[in-house]
């Protein structure tokens, strides 16, 4: 049976980590954030970190070269023989070639999701985000608040916002985003590997409607 890609499209905010890691945990296939693992370089002061961190701090697009090189690497694992989720990759349609080359002749079968939601819904959520530096747990200020204030509940460390959630950031990613990523859903449309659901409500009902497309795109593999 070949491998499944599932590339989870969407503006930042749109719950794309939330929503992946349900879907890992239903269908098996790793959840795979590349702004997680980009985010754990600067945090380990690698050369790549160091790299990427001049152009995240600004809210731009860490560079192709350097982010196709680290989604090689990962997806080369054990864990991704059945397939995987991608979180934040491909963010360009370049990147978007590079991920189709890897795997040219080997019978990988793709399914992008978009997800979608108003930019002034994204701005309110991602400016209220709060996390914590030791641990990593993310709280929000209005939905999802620590009981312990400005202190996480795990570890008692002082919550902190990201550089890339200021008001002045979010707005500039979104700019970015508009303008680079969303060309990867004509590309998907264009190989008929495209689907989209909505992605305001509840995360449940966000949920039910992605489940809905990968299990349908499942079930066609099998017939």
């Amino acid at each position: 049976m070949s491998r499944l890609a599932v590339i989870l499209l969407g503006p930042p905010g749109a719950g794309k980590g939330t929503q992946g890691r349900q879907l890992s945990s239903e269908f098996g296939y790793p959840s795979i954030s590349t702004g997680d693992i980009l985010r754990e370089a600067v945090r380990n002061q690698t050369d790549l970190g160091k790299e990427a961190r001049q152009h995240m701090d600004k809210g731009g697009l860490v560079p192709d070269g350097l982010v196709d090189a680290i989604v090689r690497d990962r997806l080369t694992r054990a864990d991704c023989r059945r397939g995987f989720i991608l979180d934040g990759y491909p963010r360009t349609v370049n990147q978007a070639e590079f991920l189709r080359r890897e795997y040219a002749g080997e019978g990988m079968q793709f399914l992008a999701i978009g997800v979608q939601v108003r930019d002034e819904v994204l701005v309110k959520r991602l400016t209220g985000r709060r996390s914590c530096p030791q641990c990593g747990r993310i709280y929000h200020v209005d939905t999802s608040p620590s009981r312990k204030g400005d202190c996480c509940e795990e570890c008692d460390s002082a919550l902190i916002q990201r550089k890339d959630d200021t008001v002045e950031v979010v707005r500039e990613r979104l700019q970015v985003y508009h303008q680079s990523t969303r060309p990867l859903i004509q590309y998907y449309r264009d190989s008929g590997a495209y689907a989209e659901i909505p992605g305001e409500g509840s995360v449940e009902d966000i949920y039910r409607s992605l489940r809905s497309v990968v299990q349908e795109q499942i079930a066609g593999r099998s017939s």
